[in-house]
């Protein structure tokens, strides 16, 4: 069972609250970046293994500088996460922009900072020709769709999902940004959330290399990068264990020896965001009123 330790005094609380007032966020830096430094010891086997915070998670300037210092790069998905990015000295292959329903002016802003701009849908490239955009890193997510049976309860399963491309599609694009000239392709995907399990995880790790394989064996394009997307949980309850990362890493090592010959070069990447700060922030507040009927309410 896990036991949830906190990292600060109640003293400590007392006085910011005194200074600042209540309700207020609270994170331990220190335990993020332990957090962090496991991971990358985890895939240090890799030769480019690459975490991209997922701003989302928590749009922090603070906790994006002090990541960065560790090496991490932002998932953005947005102009306001592009900005922050931009605003705490995050360029160029370090942002990761992967967007829904893209306005241009997005797509613009992360070819003007140089990210990887990974593509969600073939009807993307159409923009990229309208907007007269050659990216020099380029990236397309895969929705694997009934190929791959898993999901879970919180994302749902392939299928159901809105994001991403099918198999075909994807072949497509490739094919398109070889002919653009364009040397950095990439593959991503984000098929699970929030998953404590390891099969669930290598599972998508499995498929992803099985696809860079197809990629390379049927386009003759080798893969600058693939990304496995987020997807490692934290536990909520007591009863719940924390994923095992050194157990995850030494699952993808096996895999990429198994599988992934003449891929030395690819880096490889997650976009975690929950599993980053969730554990290590907390909400400070103070009861104002206490009310006592039926049931007790604070």
């Amino acid at each position: 069972m896990s036991e949830k330790k906190l990292p600060f005094s109640e003293e400590l609380v007392r006085e910011i609250a005194a200074v600042y007032g209540t309700p207020f966020h609270l994170y331990d830096e220190k335990g993020i970046s332990d957090n962090v430094k496991r991971l990358q010891k985890a895939f240090s086997w890799s030769s480019d293994f690459h975490e991209y915070f997922a701003v989302k998670a928590t749009p922090n300037p603070w906790i994006m500088k002090s990541l960065k210092k560790l090496g991490v790069g932002a998932d953005c998905s947005s102009m306001a996460e592009l900005i922050l990015a931009e605003t705490v000295g995050i360029t160029g292959e370090e942002i990761v922009f992967s967007s829904n329903d893209t306005p241009d002016e997005e797509f613009l802003k992360a070819h003007e900072l140089g990210a990887i701009i990974n593509l969600d849908d073939i009807s993307n490239l159409e923009d990229m020709e309208r907007l007269h955009l050659v990216p020099k890193r380029i990236c397309f997510r895969y929705n694997p769709g009934s190929d791959l049976a898993r999901g879970n309860a919180i994302i749902g399963t392939p299928q159901e999902a809105k994001y991403g491309m099918t198999r075909e599609q994807l072949f497509k694009c490739v094919a398109w940004a070889k002919n653009k000239g364009i040397g950095y392709i990439g593959i991503h995907t984000m098929v699970i959330s929030a998953e404590l399990e390891l099969p669930g995880l290598l599972g998508t790790i499995s498929m992803m290399f099985d696809l860079a394989n197809e990629i390379r064996n049927n386009h003759g394009v080798t893969v600058s990068f693939i990304d496995f997307g987020g997807g490692i949980g934290i536990p909520y309850r007591p009863e719940q264990e924390p994923v095992d990362l050194e157990g995850l890493g030494e699952g993808a090592k096996k895999l990429f020896e198994e599988k992934m010959r003449g891929f030395e070069n690819t880096r490889i990447c997650f976009e975690c965001g929950r599993m980053i700060t969730g554990p290590y922030g907390y909400l400070v507040t103070k009861a104002i009123h206490y009310k006592n009927i039926y049931r007790d309410y604070i």
